[in-house]
Order: structure tokens, then C-alpha cells, then sequence
């Protein structure tokens, strides 16, 4: 029998006829046009349906960061103690943590801190996919100094407004958060030195794209470094079909093979993927480098 999970409109009623045993059709069609089961509907979603997903988890994190904390890594809104283990601020050092406002610490959505990792110098300028409430924009803007500049891109109108507060109350003057979609950097060629994500990339629907509009984005000699999760190679097909997962960080994961060879056709070099610590019995963190060529 199909897997029941909601009523939604996931069959037509023709499917219907076939899609349930017959004595669990009145559990699974109910009484509407569609039914709770996933017979009859493409198993692959679109990257439309993916990102509209995503956009809402994100909304509900950014609006859920000012009581107990969020992040779309999880399968509840607010992150518990176990999530937190490998998922969020907690990742962070507490100097870098303590320099922040808790807004944007209880809104960190990552499974690493790319910002420690991308070794930034002072004068660069540095994009993050994905920014969320801003916590690694902030740290970045302050690495580049008054010289520098960081740009925070998100899709999500909730996280935009609370990374603009957290901006203010930080006091950073060199940062600028962009409204966009990391498919479709809304940024010239060859204008920041260093891209860096966390935890943001594996949840497109068309990663590739996104590592061609990050090398685009990048000067020649410039850097990727971003924290992502990273899929076991016998990853089950039910993981990666689940979008509850996908909003959570690991359906939608590249393997380390997938990771590198998109990074190769994309233009860069120098490539160097390193586990940090597990998040799934399917999937692990890791610090994702390359170079373009100069």
C-alpha cells in the first residue's frame, strides 16, 4: 500500500481507483479529490516546489528566532538540545558568539562556521548564500574590516528584516543584505573575493547552477568555502524523497564525488572536501574549499 503521511492532492481520482488497498481507501482518499498517499505524483519535486518549501521553513525559523531559537535543520521549528548538538550557534566559538545579538545566534540555521574556515583578510569582499539572520555576514564584515564589505543574500523576506535588525543593533556598518535566490546571484561578474555558505547550498533544486553563478561571482584567484552536508553514497531513496528532510538539510545533499565533480565543471580548482562530524546516519558536515584559477 502507498505510504499515508497527509491529505493533500497527491492523485488524481482516477489513481485513486488503484492507489489504496480497499480497505484503507476511506483512510487514504477521505472524502475530497485527492488523497493522502504519493501514488501518481512525480517523485521527483520541482525546483520550484523545492524552494517554495524551503522559503516557508525559513520564514517560520526567522519568525520563531525570538523566543526559543530555529533552524531549517530539524524536524521541528525550534532547535532542541540534541539538534543544537550539531546544528546552529553552538558551533560557533564563544568569542565570535558573544560578539553578536542573540537574534542572530538563535536564528543560526548551519551545520558548521564557513567564516573560520575561509581564512578572509582585510580588504576582501565576501558574499554568503543563503545568509539567514546574519550571524556569519556579521563575523565576516568584521574580519574585512572597514576596507571590506559583506553581502548576505536570501530569498526570504522574514530573514532579510531580522538579519537588518541584527545588523543595527550590532553596529556594522560594511554590510549589505540582497533579496535573491543563490540560483540567480543578483551581483556583476567578477566582484567579491570570497563565497561563502553554510548549510544552504544542498537545499537547491539545481546545485549545479549555484556553484556556476558562484564561480561568476568570483574574481579569478578568488575562494569558495562553505559548510554543507554531504550525503553517504548509499543514502535510501525514502531519505532523499522525504521534502521534510530536504527542508532539513540532508534529502537534498550531494554526495563528496557529486560535491567535486559539479565544483570541477563549474571552473574550480584546488578542490578539498573534509568531514567534520555527523548529522544523519546518512549524511555528515564537511568544509567544502576550491580555488579559481587566477
Amino acid at each position: 500500500m502507498a505510504d499515508l503521511e497527509t491529505k493533500s492532492d497527491c492523485c488524481e481520482p482516477a489513481v485513486q481507483e488503484t492507489c489504496c488497498e480497499p480497505e484503507a481507501k476511506s483512510e487514504c482518499c477521505g472524502e475530497g479529490p485527492g488523497c493522502g498517499c504519493s501514488a501518481g505524483k512525480d517523485k521527483q519535486a520541482s525546483t520550484t516546489e523545492i524552494r517554495e518549501v524551503v522559503r516557508e521553513r525559513y520564514a517560520a525559523a526567522a519568525i520563531d528566532a525570538g523566543s526559543d531559537g530555529a533552524s531549517c535543520c530539524a524536524n521541528a521549528a525550534v532547535i532542541t538540545p540534541e539538534q543544537r548538538a550539531v546544528f546552529g550557534s553552538n558551533l560557533y566559538e564563544d568569542s565570535d558568539r558573544d560578539a553578536l545579538p542573540e537574534a542572530a545566534q538563535l536564528a543560526s540555521l548551519g551545520c558548521g562556521t564557513p567564516t573560520a574556515v575561509a581564512d578572509l583578510a582585510e580588504g576582501q569582499v565576501v558574499l554568503d548564500l543563503g545568509s539567514g539572520g546574519g550571524i556569519d555576514v556579521l563575523l565576516s564584515a568584521r574580519r574585512v574590516g572597514p576596507t571590506g564589505k559583506a553581502y548576505g543574500l536570501d530569498m526570504t523576506d522574514q530573514m532579510l528584516d531580522l538579519a537588518r535588525r541584527n545588523k543595527q543593533e550590532a553596529g556594522v556598518e560594511n554590510v549589505e543584505f540582497l533579496r535573491g535566490e543563490i540560483e540567480n546571484i543578483p551581483l556583476p561578474d567578477n566582484s567579491v573575493d570570497v563565497v561563502i555558505s553554510n548549510c544552504v547550498i544542498n537545499l537547491s533544486g539545481d546545485k549545479p547552477k549555484v556553484l556556476r553563478e558562484a564561480a561568476r561571482v568570483i574574481r579569478p584567484g578568488g575562494k569558495f568555502a562553505v559548510s554543507d552536508v554531504i550525503a553517504d553514497p548509499n543514502m535510501d531513496d525514502a531519505t532523499r524523497e522525504d521534502m521534510q528532510a530536504w527542508t532539513g538539510c540532508i534529502a537534498g545533499a550531494l554526495t563528496r564525488d557529486e560535491f567535486e565533480r559539479h565544483l570541477t565543471d563549474a571552473g574550480f580548482e584546488e578542490i578539498q572536501i573534509e568531514e567534520t562530524h555527523r548529522v544523519h546516519d546518512c549524511a555528515a558536515s564537511a568544509i567544502i574549499r576550491a580555488t579559481l584559477p587566477a
